[in-house]
């Protein structure tokens, strides 16, 4: 077979660079917000970092949520927009923000009625948990508009808009690395606020990403904007079917993310400068990691789209090629994170803030995971990409979860606490422990074509077709 069979010919990289290189954009841009804040916080020192990075954990967990509900939404919406039912689409779009606003107000009320249990769940060190909780009890603010924001992007992502997302990001980081300089280090005629400062800057930008989404929508007239009864007029049925898709997306990342939480308190109890160390990492790994979210969004996007207009043979050829760019692209930009590591550590000890521990922790995960991004990238496009975007969401948390809690999980604990391994191999056991496995029941589900169950009409009778075809 040739080798554009899997790799793509011209129209295949002319529609996926389309879709693709716009969200990795917008991805880099968002994840350079979380960078610009913990490139300031770290002049705060090693603590700072290491408070505002535990706090910065619950947000992540409701942004994992809300992934989640994304993710179950863009089954419809991808596979709707195949079919052009609009009217679809929007009942999708109301039954998402109904349910992620009251997800982003139930993650709002913990954090600021309870900062300081949230911050103790990753230390108990009394100078992290002030430090954190005065972070958290602001930054708080910030979590419906993330919300939204994310909701309204899917939308336009999933109906082949895919720019004006990233303008919007654009503009939300800039305003974020002013406001974060102004407000942290009082420069600018602002008030010097320090760890304050950098969480309110958070809560401005996270709420100008909105209110210009709905502006600019409102002039283009596109999918956001229209009749208001639209986006509610959906009936128990229709709440019924969207809730059986995006629940066990849902409970996969919320699980998934709870999973993860549970690793990160392992990790900040063996000590503060190990997990400034994984905060600098994760930072610069987000950024690193767009690339490949970019790919699995197009995944979503054109795989989805096939499935919902019938065309099964072009949705199975479209996922074997991104089965293949994905981890190799998470390969290569792994290996330019290995190669590039010292200035990129650099970055964020500048003014010689950061211990030596810290550093070299930085140095050493960026070299394991830089490696291990393609085993990782695997499952993430398979699960992500492919199975949610042919209507399976419910194996893909089984293999996410079934790989994390009863196998990463407890060989973690007894790395860790049982048998006491050094910070590295505990962390290692993690990731390998998850991946392996998980990569693995990937491939043999994707195989097996048991993840393709279209939620349209012209989706079943285009799979009832193609099966009747391989029969013959």
């Amino acid at each position: 077979m040739k080798l554009t069979n899997y790799l793509g010919d011209k129209p295949f990289w002319q529609v996926a660079s389309r879709l693709a290189l716009p969200i990795a954009l917008q991805n880099v841009l968002t994840s350079s917000f979380v960078l610009i804040d913990t490139l300031m916080v770290s002049r705060l020192g090693d603590l700072t970092l290491s408070s505002v990075g535990m706090a910065g954990q619950w947000a992540w967990f409701a942004s994992l949520l809300a992934f989640g509900l994304c993710s179950g939404m863009s089954v419809f919406v991808a596979q709707f927009w195949g079919t052009r039912d609009f009217k679809g689409i929007r009942r999708v779009y109301g039954m998402a923000l109904m349910t992620g606003l009251l997800i982003s107000l139930l993650f709002f009320g913990v954090a600021f009625f309870a900062p300081e249990q949230v911050i103790s769940l990753f230390n108990k060190d009394p100078a992290v948990i002030a430090q954190g909780s005065r972070y958290l009890k602001i930054a708080c603010f910030s979590y419906p508009a993330t919300m939204i924001t994310l909701i309204m992007s899917t939308v336009l992502r999933n109906t082949e808009r895919v720019k004006l997302p990233l303008y919007i990001s654009l503009v939300t980081t800039v305003a974020n690395a002013i406001v974060n300089y102004g407000l942290i280090f009082g420069k600018l005629g602002m008030p010097e606020l320090g760890v304050a400062g950098a969480a309110v800057a958070t809560c401005i930008s996270a709420w100008l990403g909105p209110v210009l989404l709905l502006t600019i929508s409102a002039v283009q007239k596109n999918m956001l904007v229209g009749d208001i009864r639209e986006l509610f007029a959906f009936k128990w049925q229709n709440l019924v079917r969207f809730y059986k898709k995006a629940a066990p997306v849902m409970l996969n990342e919320g699980l998934w993310a709870l999973g993860i939480l549970t690793l990160n308190m392992i990790y900040s109890n063996m000590g503060y400068e190990y997990y400034a160390g994984v905060t600098i990492f994760k930072t610069i790994n987000d950024i690193a990691f767009a690339f490949s979210a970019g790919l699995g969004n197009a995944c979503v996007i054109m795989v989805g789209k096939s499935v919902g207009q019938g065309k099964i043979q072009r949705a199975l050829t479209d996922s074997w090629r991104f089965t293949l760019l994905v981890p190799i692209t998470a390969l290569v930009v792994g290996l330019l994170m290995i190669v590039f590591r010292e200035p990129l550590v650099r970055l964020f000890a500048a003014g010689d803030d950061l211990s030596a521990l810290t550093l070299d922790t930085a140095y050493r995960i960026i070299i394991f995971c830089g490696v291990e991004a393609f085993l990782r990238n695997i499952p993430y496009v398979l699960i992500v990409g492919v199975f949610r975007s042919g209507g399976d969401t419910l194996s893909g948390m089984l293999m996410d979860l079934g790989s994390l809690w009863p196998i990463a999980i407890t060989l973690t604990v007894l790395a860790a606490v049982v048998w006491k391994l050094p910070f590295m191999t505990v962390f290692a056991i993690s990731y390998l422990a998850e991946d392996i496995p998980k990569a693995t029941m990937c491939m043999w589900h994707f195989i097996s074509l048991r993840w393709l169950k279209p939620v349209t009409e012209e989706g079943r009778q285009g799979l009832a077709e193609y099966k009747k075809e391989k029969e013959l």
